[in-house]
């Protein structure tokens, strides 16, 4: 079977036909953007939607994203001022704002943003000690955010944001760092330890305080209530003895009563005999052989200084035997005790 020549030319013109409407008719995406060279110059931009080009003259360009892009460069060795070479990884993110710019300004703008960003944090950080560097990264973000935007502006591209992703140090730095944070923690806890042992010594020197004020007050109380007690007894006794007006022989009495009460506390270690025991014996002597009755023959006696018969005899030698008696008692010592004199 042969082809007519009629039909070849016709399937060549279907084709060109529709290679040409293909190549003329351009549909560029939402956010994107194609360059157009007219003869090997700068014709336009197409936009988003249905777009018409001259075929075989007008050349399109592949598109440009104008969304905000985000790119992660690798870490890049900074040395800081104090001469430590940290590892400092960067994230940058853009938008195309211009494509005309950005595709006839500058052959690689994402070639040229990296090394601008390693430059400038070589720049920023150099200035900035090891530990300004880590507490800094605010102050570095806004610094390489200024000078980006400032140098690829011409390149139709916004730099947004620049952010400090990692900043490492060498492992010596790290070790070092690692144990000043837990020499910092060992201080902050040894500080409150010891806050709190003070808060508990005052807590309890004031409740001690307390205590022996409230104490201190009971025992003032109970004082004054016995010192009162002891003054109503005494002043009652006073009274009564005033009242009833004791003659010397009485006391005396009761004087030698009370000498055995004395001598019979736990803490005395030696027994007190008085000086005024004989007198105190001879006023009982006297009271009681002056109120016992005499006999008629007594009574016709004579005084002992007028009289002296061997009754009379025998009972001075008698009293002399029992003020002897009771001056030995004065002077003998009490086993395991000392002897005062009056």
């Amino acid at each position: 079977m042969e082809i007519s020549p009629l039909l070849v030319v016709s399937i060549l013109v279907v084709l060109l036909v529709v290679l040409t409407v293909v190549r003329t008719v351009r549909i560029v995406p939402q956010a994107r953007a194609r360059n157009v060279e007219r003869l090997g110059r700068y014709s336009r931009t197409l936009t988003p939607g249905l777009n018409f080009v001259i075929p075989f003259i007008d050349r399109v360009y592949p598109a440009l994203d104008l969304r905000e892009q985000v790119v992660s460069f690798r870490p890049q060795p900074v040395i800081t001022e104090d001469n430590l070479v940290v590892e400092i990884d960067t994230v940058l993110y853009f938008q195309v704002t211009d494509p005309r710019a950005a595709a006839y300004e500058i052959a690689s703008y994402l070639q040229a943003v990296e090394q601008l960003t390693v430059t400038t944090l070589r720049n920023v950080v150099g200035s900035m000690d090891l530990e300004r560097t880590l507490t800094s990264r605010d102050t570095i973000n806004s610094q390489l955010r200024g000078v980006l935007d400032e140098a690829t502006g011409k390149w139709g591209i916004r730099v947004n944001r620049v952010e400090i992703k990692a900043i490492d140090p060498p492992k010596t730095i790290k070790d070092a760092m690692e144990k000043q944070m837990r020499a910092e923690r060992d201080k902050r806890a040894a500080i409150l330890a010891a806050e709190g042992q003070r808060q508990s010594q005052i807590l309890t020197a004031e409740g001690d305080k307390q205590a022996a004020v409230l104490r201190a007050e009971g025992d003032r109380s109970a004082q004054m209530l016995r010192a009162e007690g002891e003054a109503k007894a005494i002043d009652q006794v006073f009274q009564a003895v005033h009242r009833n007006d004791p003659d010397p022989k009485l006391l005396a009495y009761q004087y030698l009563q009370t000498l055995p009460q004395l001598a019979q506390g736990p803490n005395n270690t030696f027994f007190v005999v008085p000086s005024e025991l004989t007198a105190a014996l001879g006023s009982v002597s006297r009271a009681f052989t002056d109120h016992l009755p005499k006999s008629p023959a007594t009574r016709e006696r004579p005084p002992a200084d007028e009289l002296s018969t061997p009754a009379v005899d025998d009972a001075a030698q008698a009293a002399e035997a029992a003020a002897e008696a009771v001056a030995e008692a004065a002077d003998a010592p009490v086993p395991g005790s000392r002897r005062r004199g009056g």
